[in-house]
């Protein structure tokens, strides 16, 4: 735990507050959603609390799961072996359900052992799912071929300094981003020059402050968004990467994710707390989160684009769901010892989370903790009686 605890929380700048946006009062939150926990997998009894889990990315046909974290290694699950485990798996029966407890060792379908502590992964789009790129701890962007688990490019331009964040465009897959705590944000090819020529770089704040989460827009709008430990987020367009187009200003401490949620609007996370959902167009926040705790580390967000839900970890070690109609949570469930996780919950909290891009009645929800401890929720929408 020492080791996550000195390591994987996002910078700060001290000193510095915005003033919230007003905003509307909205109605009650109302969950319009059954979740239940199908899957636990965790470690024996033996593993240590170095195996924390800071990323969780589904592939592209969302039948894939990578996770990465400080035990410098890539896991990578198929999600029929996680909802339908084996005869020998034991059984735990709840209320109204029967929860499978797994060992990392025998769900994993492939380990790669990386050089350094991973802090993003990030599936290459076109690549059938086989290219997996990843920043981490030492400042360098590598990508790997899951199928040989050897890696197939390297890029150290960040001055060895820690790579928080890595996407690639949807539009032109070969071009890639990472965000670091050099201050910059660089947009690389493999097929400029030897290592990866740089196609752009920039620097959103003149102090420097670290680049802890990039995403290009994935519905086709010439668009990435980096958010910065300035407790500001920004929009550059990827023809013309000088000054920002959009700049969005709300939070009171570091961004720690951007996400965004469709064509016209982004989500951001803080480690004051809160998530904002904002207007792309016009720079204006639309309506914020609250309810789950983030004062110091990466919690974790992700966003259901067809269900229209936030997911999102807390430091009391819960995993949290927003309707983005209500700034309440719809939905929250803690991290609770059982089956064989004996792991020391005192300290532990949910560091990673990741919705399956698929259908609109029914989901998956992936949350990955601080003591390494994977858990797979599902969710059916509810009928109109109910």
């Amino acid at each position: 735990m020492n080791d996550f605890s000195s390591g994987f929380h996002p910078p700060a700048v001290p000193g510095h507050e915005t003033k919230l946006s007003a905003e509307e009062k909205q109605p009650a939150a109302r969950c319009e959603w059954d979740f239940s926990l199908a899957t636990v997998v965790s470690s024996t009894a033996n593993a240590t609390v170095s195996d924390t889990l800071g990323v969780i990315e589904f592939d592209p046909s969302n039948t894939i799961l990578a996770t990465g974290g400080i035990a410098r290694k890539i896991r990578i699950y198929t999600l029929n072996s996680l909802l339908r485990p084996q005869e020998e798996t034991v059984h735990f029966q709840g209320e109204h359900q029967s929860i499978a407890f797994l060992d990392h060792t025998n769900a994993c379908d492939n380990c790669i052992f990386t050089p350094a502590k991973l802090s993003s992964l990030r599936w290459k789009p076109g690549t059938g799912g086989r290219i997996l790129g990843s920043g981490d701890y030492d400042g360098v962007v590598m990508e790997y071929d899951i199928e040989t688990k050897v890696p197939i490019f390297e890029r150290d331009e960040h001055g060895g300094r820690r790579v928080w964040s890595v996407d690639y465009s949807h539009s032109d897959p070969f071009l890639g981003a990472s965000g670091s705590d050099d201050g910059t944000m660089q947009m690389w090819d493999p097929r400029c020059g030897e290592g990866g020529g740089s196609v752009a770089k920039v620097q959103p704040t003149k102090s420097r402050s670290s680049v802890c989460c990039v995403e290009f827009n994935p519905f086709g709008d010439a668009l990435i968004a980096a958010g910065c430990a300035d407790q500001k987020a920004y929009a550059y367009d990827v023809r013309k990467m000088v000054e920002p187009v959009h700049i969005f200003d709300g939070h009171t401490k570091t961004i720690t994710y951007v996400r965004f949620l469709n064509a016209q609007t982004l989500v951001s996370a803080g480690t004051d707390g809160c998530l904002k959902l904002w207007n792309i167009v016009d720079s204006r926040l639309l309506r914020t989160y609250k309810g789950h705790v983030n004062s110091r580390s990466f919690v974790g967000l992700s966003v259901w684009r067809h269900g229209g839900l936030l997911g999102c970890g807390s430091e009391n070690n819960q995993v949290f769901v927003y309707d983005t109609r209500w700034g309440d949570p719809i939905w929250v469930h803690g991290f609770e010892p059982m089956g064989r996780d004996s792991s020391d919950h005192h300290h532990a909290f949910v560091s990673s989370v990741c919705w399956r891009q698929v259908y609109e009645d029914q989901c998956t929800l992936v949350a990955g903790g601080s003591n390494g401890v994977l858990h797979v929720f599902v969710g059916k929408r509810k009928s109109d009686s109910e």
